[in-house]
Formats: structure tokens, C-alpha cells, sequence
């Protein structure tokens, strides 16, 4: 069975102020790697992703499957950092802490009086991580930014669909998701500098540059051997064939982008004769008459089902799958195998469970998934406010003046 979390983050506290996507899904992994993330919310609102999702229901009782996707294994406290007492609050809880997360527009934090100067004057051992658009300096930097707008600007949009399609944006908000590993991954690393140097580290992540820099091959055609990308839907720039084929029943992605896989796929297809093809006997032959090739091989391949051919093809050496719904790619054995989703308490009362995607790294041969489900809204704020220090009556009267 999965494991309730790792332990390579253990005794890490993270203070995550953040919304939505980008940032809550890089405190989500830094929670799956076993970090105490400590969700810092709004009173009475929080997280703006507690009101969306699919369920007009649970969006209304401030669990919106947006929020629940990426906020297990977090405890959540909220404060008002417009109050004078507020920002008190957020400056003992910085003291003691090893990173803040945030991912305002850039100068808002600064704004509030918890500057990366600042920051380091209360904690000069915090990582401290700003998750932006566009980062924190440039022309660009004030600007506000979602996942579609980061997509058009960063060209993802000008290489995804058909030719007659594109610009299309991809199918689910990848410059959100990118820019959160990217912000956890640049935290781990400064986690290890911190324990070699005792000394902090500000980090300002850029959502437009992440989704750039992985771009990295198609970036370095351009850069290097001159050729400007363009959409080509489900083919493979790089070699042929290598797409998306019909079958007699279901599309079949095939990738045979070497030599030897291009004919033993010839072989098992029964099609001997592409490979002396002149058309087809070369790398570079198959791509400049990809379309060809393509006709050719869906004679054949239309005469089975795409299940039928992923049978046949599956041990062969050669690249090949079906395409597969959601819920059939959730469906597979390979993944219930290796324990990719995990149940969950669902937050407060409920009886029910909830289901939440894990780690996609194991550990030291487990899985790893969330301990806990995600947090009410201000579930954890005394429990916090006790550990850092504040007394019974402190948190009593931070409650009666509205500051939490």
C-alpha cells in the first residue's frame, strides 16, 4: 500500500500564501515530500480555488475540487495581513519557519512590509519563493497572469493542434503545473544549500520563462538550426512514423523513431515492402513523405482494433499505445499497480472519502501519497499559533478583534 507521505522534507516548515495553481500545487509536493505546509488564508474566503471545480456543491461549502486536487496533507490557518496585529502574526510565524511561498503579483508582499530584505532581517535562514507570471523585475512584471495567457505568450499555443487549428491551447493548464515543480524544485535545492551554508535564498519563479525554458527542443531548433516550429497536430517532428494512427476500432500512437523499430514494426504489420521503399528506407526519406507512409500503414492497421495491434506490438520493441480517455488511462492496471492515487479523509463531518492524485516518485520502492486530507478553512490557526509560541490568551484575543 501507498505511504502516508516521505520524510526527505521532514522537519521542513513551509508557509504557503498562495492561490489557486501554480503555487498551491508546488506546496502540495513539497507536502508530499513530508514538509509541515502550513496554508496561510484569507478569513472567512480563503484560497480563491476553495470555489472552483466541478461541483457547484462542495464549491459552496468552500471545498472546490479545485482546492481539493492540491491541499491534502496541509494544515490551514488564516490570518488578515491588512491588520497591523495580522502582519505580527505572519512575522512570528516567519521566524520560525524554513520557507514562504507565495505567488501574489509581484511587489504586493513587499507592499504588506514582508519584503525579501525584510524577510531575511526576521529570518536569515528562510528560502523565500515568489511564484509569478512574469517574475519579479521587467516590463512585464506587474501585469496579471493565468495559465492561458503564459501559454499564448510562451508559443505552446502556435505548436499544439493541426495546422488549420492552431493556435490551440493545451487540454489542461500546463504552465500552472509547470511552474509549480519548477518553484519546488528550486526550494529543494535551496534547502540543501541552507543546511551546507546555514545561509537562505530568494527565489523568484517565472511561469513565462518555465514554460519557455521546457520548450527545450523546440526553443533550440530555432536557436541553433534555424527552423521556426509550427503545429503538426499528433506527428513528430523529429522522425516518422511517429504519431497517431487509425485502427479499425480507436486511434494507436506509434513512435517508431529508430531504424530497427521502423522494420520490425514493417515486419509485423506484414509490410516488408516499406522498407526498401526509397520513400521510406531512410530517416530522413520517412519524414519528407510522412504522409504517405501514413496512408500506407493504415491500410493495414485498419484492419484490426487499436487494442488488437497494442497486443500484438506491445513486447516488440516498438513504441505503441492506444489513446485512451481520462477515465481509461485512470483505469489502467499499471497504475493502480503502482498506487498513483490514494483515498483520503474528506474535510470536516463528510463520511465519505476523497481521491487525490499522489507523488508521481517513489521513494526508496514505495509510493508516496498525502496523510491527511485537506484542511477546512482555518482548521489548523490555534493549533499554528500554540507551536509558534502564542499563549491561550493571545490567540483569544487575535479571534475576538477579527484578525483571524
Amino acid at each position: 500500500m501507498p505511504q502516508p507521505d516521505a520524510d526527505l522534507l521532514s522537519g521542513v516548515r513551509v508557509l504557503d500564501l498562495t492561490n489557486v495553481l501554480a503555487g498551491p500545487f508546488a506546496g502540495y509536493q513539497l507536502a508530499l515530500m513530508g514538509a509541515d505546509v502550513v496554508k496561510v488564508e484569507v478569513p472567512g474566503t480563503g484560497d480563491l480555488a476553495r470555489n472552483l471545480g466541478a461541483s457547484p456543491e462542495l464549491s459552496a461549502e468552500g471545498l472546490g475540487i479545485s482546492f481539493l486536487a492540491q491541499n491534502a496533507a496541509k494544515r490551514s490557518l488564516t490570518v488578515d495581513l491588512k491588520t497591523p496585529a495580522g502582519r505580527e502574526v505572519l512575522t512570528r510565524l516567519i521566524a520560525g519557519a524554513d520557507v514562504l511561498l507565495e505567488n501574489f503579483r509581484p511587489g504586493v508582499l513587499e507592499r504588506l512590509g514582508f519584503g525579501a530584505e525584510r524577510l531575511r532581517e526576521i529570518n536569515p535562514g528562510l528560502v523565500y519563493c515568489a511564484v509569478s507570471g512574469f517574475g519579479q523585475t521587467g516590463p512585464m512584471r506587474a501585469r496579471p497572469a493565468y495559465d492561458q495567457i503564459i501559454q499564448g505568450l510562451s508559443g505552446i499555443m502556435s505548436v499544439t493542434g493541426m495546422p488549420d487549428t492552431s493556435p490551440t491551447r493545451t487540454g489542461f493548464p500546463i504552465c500552472d503545473t509547470l511552474g509549480g515543480y519548477a518553484a519546488a524544485f528550486a526550494i529543494s535545492a535551496a534547502l540543501v544549500k541552507r543546511a551546507r551554508t546555514g545561509v537562505g535564498s530568494y527565489l523568484d519563479v517565472s511561469m513565462l520563462e518555465t514554460a519557455v525554458a521546457a520548450m527545450g527542443w523546440v526553443v533550440s531548433d530555432y536557436l541553433v538550426g534555424g527552423r521556426a516550429p509550427r503545429a503538426m497536430g499528433n506527428e513528430n517532428v523529429t522522425s516518422a512514423p511517429s504519431g497517431t494512427f487509425e485502427t479499425a476500432a480507436g486511434q494507436l500512437n506509434i513512435a517508431a523513431n529508430k531504424q530497427d523499430q521502423f522494420v520490425t514494426l514493417c515486419r509485423l504489420l506484414d509490410r516488408r515492402e516499406l522498407v526498401k521503399d526509397p520513400r521510406f528506407a531512410t530517416r530522413e526519406a520517412r519524414k519528407t513523405h510522412r504522409a504517405e507512409l501514413k496512408r500506407e500503414l493504415e491500410k493495414t492497421l485498419r484492419t484490426r482494433t487499436a487494442v488488437e495491434w497494442d497486443e500484438l506490438l506491445a513486447t516488440s520493441g516498438v513504441p505503441v499505445a492506444p489513446v485512451l480517455t481520462l477515465q481509461e488511462s485512470l483505469g489502467l492496471r499499471q497504475l493502480a499497480e503502482r498506487d498513483l492515487l490514494h483515498d483520503v479523509p474528506m474535510p470536516g463531518a463528510r463520511p465519505d472519502s476523497l481521491r487525490v492524485l499522489g507523488s508521481s516518485v517513489h521513494i526508496d520502492g514505495q509510493a508516496v501519497g498525502p496523510s491527511a486530507g485537506p484542511p477546512l478553512l482555518g482548521e489548523h490557526t490555534d493549533e499554528v499559533l500554540a507551536e509558534a509560541g502564542f499563549s491561550p490568551t493571545e490567540i483569544a484575543a487575535l479571534h475576538a478583534e477579527g484578525v483571524l
